[in-house]
């Protein structure tokens, strides 16, 4: 396995500040955020798309610093109902990769309105009463199927290979049985981006999740979360309180080894090589509570310690 990060987790750093970093910390690459929820702060779309000068320069800074570009990430809502800016960044975001030679992007799968007149998307998380499987079938056969045809099949013009979709709440896609729902309506260009952080708070295990991905596994970030059992207890972990009230909260995204000690990700990374899985573990900061680069100092240290690098040669003597 490799490491690295996700740009945005020193997103208040300049690009060469964060590329800096990222040789110093001793990891491999870099993942880029181009747009959609992230204002990309490391990134400019619109040049990268109109200038191959600009796409050079970029990757000569990776180069340089001994670095690969892991895959751009376009992390918006490209099915949102009144937004088509984010689905413009992820078609806008394939066509850079293709133009760059990398093959992996990272998006989310959308969520669009639940019916043809509503203007904000809909997530739906029970199925009573009845017409929320009105609701599931409009999202999926009338929106979300056609739009990933058409994505593949541009992604399959600009040569990427692989889209690794986050499974992430609020979003069609959120765990594995909506993941190969989609894998099997669409083909095997869409696999899964595992983040076990979003699991931990929706009541999953990664473990199994990464077991039952097999092969649909192409892309892994490593994110934390502290389930706080006290206020879980009252509230579940249905949990709609400000991302900034840590106290308050029943879970938070914290830093790796915060809510999660090293023991359990030295067994997910060996569940991940179990399922077949031997790419990018990708660091994803995002802890209100600690500084940005000592989070991700702490999160670097960890998996440097536990995750599996060098292929395995060990097997039993013939006796």
């Amino acid at each position: 396995m490799k490491l690295g990060f996700v740009s945005d987790s020193l997103g208040t750093m300049s690009f060469e500040q964060m590329l800096d970093n990222a040789a110093r910390l001793g990891v491999s690459g870099v993942e880029v955020n181009t747009g959609g929820w992230s204002t990309a702060p490391h990134f400019d779309l619109t040049a990268m798309r109109q200038s191959a000068d600009a796409r050079r320069t970029f990757q000569l800074a990776f180069e340089t610093r001994g670095l690969e570009i892991i895959s751009l990430n376009a992390n918006g809502n490209p099915l949102h109902p009144t937004d088509p800016s984010q689905a413009t960044c992820l078609e806008d975001t394939i066509r850079i990769a293709g133009d760059m030679g990398i093959r992996t992007i990272c998006a989310m799968s959308g969520l669009p309105a639940g019916t043809s007149g509503d203007s904000m998307p809909n997530w739906v998380i029970s199925s009573w009463p009845p017409e929320t499987r009105s609701i599931l079938r409009y999202q999926w056969e009338e929106k979300l199927f056609p739009f990933w045809h058409k994505i593949v099949a541009l992604a399959l013009e600009y040569g990427i290979e692989r889209i690794a979709l986050e499974l992430h709440g609020n979003q069609c896609v959120y765990n594995v049985p909506s993941l190969l729902r989609l894998r099997a309506e669409i083909g095997d260009v869409i696999g899964a981006n595992l983040d076990p952080s979003h699991l931990f708070w929706m009541g999953a295990d990664p473990l199994a999740a990464a077991d039952m991905l097999g092969t649909a596994l192409y892309h892994v970030h490593a994110k934390d979360t502290m389930l706080n059992a006290p206020v879980q207890a009252t509230t579940s972990l249905l949990e709609n309180g400000g991302l900034m009230d840590i106290p308050a909260r029943s879970w938070s995204y914290v830093t790796l080894g915060f809510g999660h000690g090293a023991e359990w990700w030295s067994r997910f990374c060996y569940r991940l090589r179990m399922a077949g899985y031997d790419g990018w573990l990708s660091i994803e900061h995002e802890d209100v509570m600690l500084n940005s680069l000592e989070g991700l100092e702490k999160s670097v240290a960890l998996l440097q310690r536990v995750m599996p690098s060098a292929v395995s040669n060990y097997k039993p003597q013939e006796i």
